[in-house]
């Protein structure tokens, strides 16, 4: 595959174990052993998706987590010793795509990676047009998404979701629907509440209150759907 993958630990028995999993399968690896060096290692390697772990030093991970997404929507894979339904859901809400508790399986970690990856990406040019939704632009070709011109930057799995919706041209889409979106039908365990708050996230940052909804409609007890769309 030959993505660049970022991996942040500062247990050198992890970071080995996980370089050796990931060079197998043709990742190439960068590592860092605390928070500043992964904001460092971010800007300087562009890596294609970042393996964070939670707690670290000189900066802990949300922190990192926190300042990667004021500029960027690389994908973020989360390691924690803290692996509650409570911790998950927080570290997906504040822009994680994937949250693994430790300890962890290394081959589950790159089965997830490959994921990750995969969501990330345009689907092969299949879905590929420019959608509106009132003021908003969804342009699937170059996974980009504009409000009055202006770009709005999304997370990989926000960008997912908002995809799908507008692909469904305002049919509902239940909550395990999304889900299937994010993390595949296999992803059993993941949580109805996710997609929650990546919704809650989506509208705050298009600027969208859930109460008078511009492009999201929540239908209770049913799911979610867009208001209108039209391709370009």
């Amino acid at each position: 595959m030959n993505a660049p993958i970022l991996v942040v630990d500062d247990d050198p028995k992890i970071v080995s174990l996980v370089r050796m999993y990931l060079e197998r399968e043709g990742f190439r690896v960068t590592t860092a052993g605390d928070g500043r060096a992964a904001l460092s290692a971010v800007e300087a390697a562009q890596p294609k998706l970042v393996i964070l772990d939670l707690m670290l030093p000189e900066l802990d991970g949300l922190a990192v987590l926190r300042q990667v997404r004021e500029s960027s929507r690389v994908p973020v894979v989360m390691l924690s010793a803290r692996g509650s339904a409570a911790d998950r859901v927080f570290g997906i809400s504040e822009g994680a795509d994937d949250y693994l508790p430790k300890p962890f399986s290394p081959a589950e970690l790159v089965v997830r990676v490959k994921a990750v990856l995969r969501r990330s990406s345009p689907d092969g040019g299949s879905a590929a047009g420019v959608f509106t939704l009132d003021d908003l632009e969804v342009d699937l070709e170059r996974v980009e998404v504009r409000r009055k011109g202006r770009v709005v930057s999304l997370t990989p799995a926000e960008f997912k979701l908002l995809a799908a919706l507008v692909l469904a041209r305002g049919r509902v889409l239940s909550r395990q629907a999304l889900l299937d979106t994010l993390y595949g039908p296999a992803q059993g365990e993941a949580l109805e509440r996710t997609v929650d708050v990546h919704i809650a996230r989506l509208r705050d940052k298009l600027s969208e209150p859930a109460a008078d909804p511009r492009y999201i409609v929540t239908v209770r007890g049913a799911g979610y759907r867009v208001r209108c769309e039209q391709p370009a």
